[in-house]
């Protein structure tokens, strides 16, 4: 397996690592929705249009139906904005489309299109530069063709075909450019800054630290209502496997059935709810599960770096906001997710954050790893210590394999959160404990062992649902 996707001269802001968008992946969710509005930029819609279709390739066409990869491409087609579309609408306007057999691209050209024959799932074709492949192809009336093939990249980045071998996103100079985890602590060592104020003067090179901070903040709000949507929402899950929500019973539970709070006091609802390490334990995987949970409903999710991985750095955040500090702070906010970021920036430009590239290692392992070290960082960490909490965090996710169940992000994916956010916060107290002049592995030494081992794992364990969990849990889920 080449470095097809990842560049060491990618300019990656915080706000590429973390976007705002629409469950359950980034990868078949959200990047065929931004490919699908891409495409129809590139059309000329003054000119009359005969048809439209779509074909899905390899791990797309294999796992895109459990995605909703189908919705996205024509939400996406549509125009829709999957930052503010509402989430409580995508059914009911899917359903419109695939009843009326017509759409209207960008909200003002109708056209007949019928999704049945439309928009294609192509398993056994693959296309050769990325598992993640699908294809656009318009005719005008006037006998005019044009196509054009996207990639969806993971974590919400799509590239077009000939933008392959070239950075995803625009190359910007940055006062402090970053390729590996060694430049990292060098500008941080060379400016007395920590990884957070690095990446605040990075994030120069885009916007001014006012804007930047408030959008950061509004990823957090974001991350937040998920999270509390995720512990308020009973029922089960979408699709065929009848899963139950968790995390509500797990709230409720935790909190002996007393729910007099809002959004704004549950906080504290939960400071008073007990003590102990168990009890701070429960409650991690509680927030952990309820941000999947969201996800696998289409609910609105942040990237963190992928929505399969979403809720391992919401839960380790809360967790710090509620069990570790003693009145939430925007400050210790800023720091943790813009510490988190960078570290995310160096698994995707020298590995992947694309579960179908890498397997699962390349989702929750690489949010394990953003998440300890912004908990380091938090805790008041070292640089050393914080790269030795991420590098530690991934250790131990190493070869971790990616097989969803039906398709779908649900099993083993919800729990894979759960346990991803827990071996964050163990890898961040065996960072604050351990000596980094002692260490015997690298961050940069462990990101290469991911991409390397992503290499040599057999591409059926990288969202294609043919092996693993997938293929040998009972028959009565298997069959869905």
């Amino acid at each position: 397996m080449s470095r097809r996707f990842a560049s060491a001269r990618e300019s990656l802001s915080v706000l590429d690592m973390f976007k705002i968008g629409v469950g359950p992946s980034s990868s078949h969710t959200l990047g065929p929705w931004r490919a699908a509005q891409r495409f129809v930029a590139e059309l000329d819609l003054e000119r009359e249009l005969k048809s439209l279709r779509v074909c899905l390739y390899g791990s797309l066409a294999k796992t895109g139906k459990g995605h909703g990869t189908d919705l996205a491409i024509m939400m996406g087609l549509t125009g829709a904005d999957p930052v503010s579309f509402p989430t409580d609408r995508l059914a009911e306007t899917v359903k419109a489309i695939r009843q009326q057999k017509e759409i209207r691209l960008n909200d003002e050209v109708l056209l007949s299109f019928d999704p049945e024959s439309c928009l294609l799932f192509c398993p056994a074709e693959s296309l050769p530069e990325h598992p993640n492949g699908m294809r656009f192809e318009v005719q005008y009336k006037d006998g005019d063709e044009y196509q054009a093939v996207y990639f969806s990249i993971g974590g919400g980045f799509v590239s077009r075909q000939d933008e392959l071998g070239v950075s995803a996103v625009d190359f910007v100079e940055l006062p402090y450019p970053i390729n590996t985890a060694a430049d990292l602590t060098r500008w941080c060592r060379e400016t007395g800054l920590s990884i957070a104020g690095v990446v605040e003067k990075n994030e120069l090179a885009w916007r001014d630290a006012s804007e930047t901070r408030r959008a950061v903040l509004k990823i957090w709000q974001t991350m937040y209502e998920c999270l509390y949507r995720g512990c308020h929402t009973d029922g089960e899950l979408p699709g065929d496997l009848q899963v139950t929500r968790r995390a509500p019973a797990f709230n409720r539970r935790l909190l002996d059935n007393d729910l007099d709070y809002t959004i704004e006091t549950w906080r504290d609802a939960i400071r008073n709810s007990g003590t102990g390490f168990s009890h701070a334990l429960d409650w991690l995987s509680c927030f952990a599960l309820a941000v999947n949970e969201e996800n696998a409903a289409f609910g609105r999710v942040v990237t963190a770096p992928t929505n399969g991985a979403a809720g391992v750095i919401p839960a380790v955040l809360w967790y710090l906001l509620v069990f570790e500090q003693e009145q939430p702070d925007d400050d210790v906010i800023m720091q943790f997710l813009l510490t988190a970021s960078e570290i995310g920036c160096l698994f995707k430009k020298r590995a992947t954050i694309s579960a179908a590239m890498g397997g699962c290692q390349a989702e929750i392992g690489v949010s394990s790893a953003m998440a300890a070290a912004g908990l380091t960082a938090c805790r008041g960490g070292s640089v050393d210590q914080v790269t030795m909490a991420a590098e530690i965090a991934m250790e131990h996710h190493l070869g971790l394999t990616c097989d969803p169940v039906g398709g779908l992000v649900q099993i083993p994916c919800i729990e894979r959160n759960a346990m991803g956010a827990v071996k964050a916060v163990t890898a961040s107290q065996l960072a604050l404990f351990g000596d980094p002049a002692k260490a015997k592995v690298s961050l940069d030494a462990v990101i290469s062992t991911m991409w390397q081992t992503a290499a040599d794992m057999s591409d059926k364990y990288k969202e294609t649902s043919e092996a693993g969990l997938a293929v040998n849990i009972p028959i009565s889920l298997s069959e869905c």
